[in-house]
């Protein structure tokens, strides 16, 4: 028997997969996005707070901002693309097709990955939500071709994410590999020296 979160999860990736450029990738994403409800926004904003408050407090206010603009501020420019018009006018090819399409097949796996039961109230929390999270990381590196975590991010140990020239940089790209969801595995950003 089949899932019925995990089916309409596939609907969804199958159509973001189908996408022939990235314009129509960042329509599908902006659609799909555009689904969620202010309810949902709010349970995934809780959840990024709930994840941020679990960090060292030292490092927990270095990278409050960057995690909310990863996510959020993404969000905003996303719809603010699809709501001007921008993504009807842009047939720009997506950077490594074989790539996305890897991103694609690992999406329905990583959002059922996670174990939710460690979370206040996870009745609230579903696998749709974390739908969310790759959707914006997939508009972010697919579509705008940049790192899935933003310039100047940083990270235990002092690095941070960077951009040199027209490369990006980041000290944990390879470091993730063993985490087949992970999204720095699809990441555009070289690893750092």
């Amino acid at each position: 028997m089949t899932d019925p979160e995990r089916s309409k999860i596939e609907s969804i990736v199958a159509r973001l997969a189908g996408a022939a450029n990235k314009g129509e990738l960042g329509t599908i994403v902006a659609e799909e996005i555009q689904k969620y409800s202010v309810f949902e926004l709010q349970v995934i904003g809780g959840r990024l707070h709930l994840e941020i408050e679990r960090l060292p407090a030292h490092y927990r206010h270095k990278i409050r901002s960057y995690f909310k603009d990863q996510i959020f501020g993404a969000h905003h420019i996303l719809l603010s693309r699809y709501r001007s018009g921008y993504f009807r006018k842009c047939t720009d090819q997506i950077r490594d097709p074989e790539l996305f399409l890897s991103y694609c097949r690992m999406i329905p796996d990583g959002c059922m990955a996670w174990d939710e039961g460690m979370w206040k109230n996870p009745e609230i929390w579903s696998p749709r939500h974390r739908l969310f999270y790759y959707l914006i990381a997939a508009y972010t590196m697919f579509v705008e071709d940049l790192p899935g975590h933003p310039v100047g991010m940083p990270f235990p140990g002092g690095q941070v994410v960077e951009k040199r020239g027209n490369e990006y940089y980041c000290p944990i790209r390879d470091k993730e590999k063993d985490v087949f969801f992970s999204i720095c595995n699809f990441c555009p950003a070289r690893q750092t020296d």
